[in-house]
């Protein structure tokens, strides 16, 4: 590819598709390069054993706005999420109840706690715009401490602790509460809107998309046509004032403007000439993901329905600390979809293929009886298997780093923008932020290229 283009968008995940397509809306030329064999990045849907699978990202809520007006432009259908009937919960005490709501069934004091800590987070939320976290009139002292130590200090009650703890820890940053600041996570509440909705399943895990998420970045690659590029790794890139030079085996492709669309942990794999600006190249070096490991198990049929529950279970003392009902639309079998994090992941990749399926069986069973130990397919996403991933939901910063390098996040490198859900403010680590992202990114190079079109 000898001739110049306007822009070259490296990744063809949901940021890098979302800013190739509003490029090419506005009249650039774009070329979009993947190194996987497939578009999607963080979202993928596969066939396992003859179900349909969301192996990455799969949910859409309500604050999701601009996810749900691609969805709309893109002619994608939703379904709701099961959730008739009742949730379980396993406590620190390990008795299993089940309860109707969102309150989880603690004892008075327990929930008398975690109802403080709640509204305390809430309001932290309220003052923090979540594009500028390290602005907030709190950031430097709450960047200062982790999660686990701020919580400890402001509560007594263990149970409330895990309880809380859970929901930002292994729910969303997938790493132990004492790895990451207090800030780190109030900016996680306030990407999603408040910590109450973090908590409430019936707000942030509202929806699906019929065929899966990963149907929005092949939409918008269908779009774009033979501008995406598949199996393209690229190893160079050499950039000064005017342009870049993008090197990939014997391919080069030069153009105007870049677009980095990938995680942060990804971009060292790429060698720059010049190199980047160190403050650049250090802010990379502080985030990091989290461990956590998906699992997809089918039955026969979703036999949780007949005993009257509706699939969704809590506990910080188990394996397995979240899963919900996941069978696919119109299907007739019963599908799980559940979550092991953090430390818990580092203490079953201990175990063979054959132990870790029977504990983690195990674990559900504890939440849905015996006829969880017999599925008809099993299987585990393990995103920290994944070169071009390397963990999931996305990258964080370790403690003070938030308010010492958030500011360098989005700024542009002579011609070259990076970004990725993981420098989202609003949708932080979802599909809404990444697509928010993408189109950010794309409206900066419009915006500052002024050459007539």
């Amino acid at each position: 590819m000898s001739d110049q283009i306007d822009v070259v968008v490296i990744g063809a995940g949901a940021t890098g598709l979302s800013a190739a397509h509003a490029l090419q809306q506005a009249g650039r030329s774009v070329v979009v390069l993947e190194a996987r064999e497939r578009v999607g990045g963080r979202l993928w849907t596969d066939e396992v054993d003859g179900v349909d699978l969301e192996l990455g990202g799969q949910w859409v809520s309500p604050d999701q706005t601009e996810l749900l007006r691609v969805l709309d432009e893109l002619g994608l259908e939703t379904f709701s999420r099961y959730r008739e009937g009742a949730s379980v919960y396993i406590g620190i005490s390990g008795e299993r109840r089940t309860f109707e709501g969102e309150q989880l069934p603690v004892p008075p004091a327990v929930e008398k706690a975690m109802v403080a800590l709640t509204d305390e987070l809430d309001e932290l939320a309220a003052q923090m715009d979540p594009d500028r976290p390290w602005d907030a009139p709190f950031a430097a002292e709450l960047d200062q401490v982790s999660f686990a130590a701020w919580l400890a200090d402001r509560c007594d009650e263990q149970e409330a602790i895990d309880n809380i703890a859970m929901f930002i820890a292994q729910a969303m940053l997938t790493k132990p509460a004492h790895a990451f600041s207090a800030l780190q996570a109030v900016q996680m509440a306030a990407s999603a809107g408040s910590f109450s909705h973090l908590v409430d399943s019936e707000f942030i895990l509202d929806k699906r998309v019929v065929g899966g998420l990963q149907g929005v970045p092949l939409a918008l690659a269908e779009r774009l046509g033979d501008a995406v590029r598949l199996g393209v790794d690229v190893e160079k890139v050499r950039w000064s004032g005017t342009g870049v030079e993008v090197v990939a085996g014997d391919l080069t492709v030069s153009a105007r403007h870049l677009v980095l669309a990938v995680p942060p942990t990804v971009v060292p794999r790429i060698r720059f000439e010049p190199p980047l600006p160190s403050a650049q190249r250090e802010a990379h070096q502080h985030q990091s993901f989290g461990l956590v490991t998906k699992l997809h198990i089918t039955y026969d049929t979703p036999f949780w329905r007949e005993a009257g529950l509706s699939g969704t279970v809590f506990s910080p003392y188990e394996l397995v600390h979240e899963a919900y009902d996941n069978t696919n639309h119109g299907d007739s079998r019963g599908t799980l979809v559940g979550f092991i994090s953090d430390e818990r992941v580092d203490e079953v990749s201990r175990l063979d293929a054959e132990a870790r399926r029977t504990a983690i069986l195990t674990s559900l069973a504890h939440y849905y009886g015996e006829q969880a130990l017999t599925p008809t397919s099993y299987y585990e996403s393990d995103w920290t298997s994944e070169e071009l991933g390397q963990g999931a939901y996305a990258t964080s910063f370790d403690l003070g780093g938030l308010t010492r390098f958030g500011p360098r996040l989005r700024e542009p490198v002579g011609p070259i923008q990076i970004g990725s859900s993981d420098v989202a403010g609003l949708g932080f680590q979802h599909v809404d932020g990444a697509l928010r992202v993408g189109a950010e990114l794309a409206q900066h190079i419009i915006a500052t290229d002024t050459r007539e079109v």
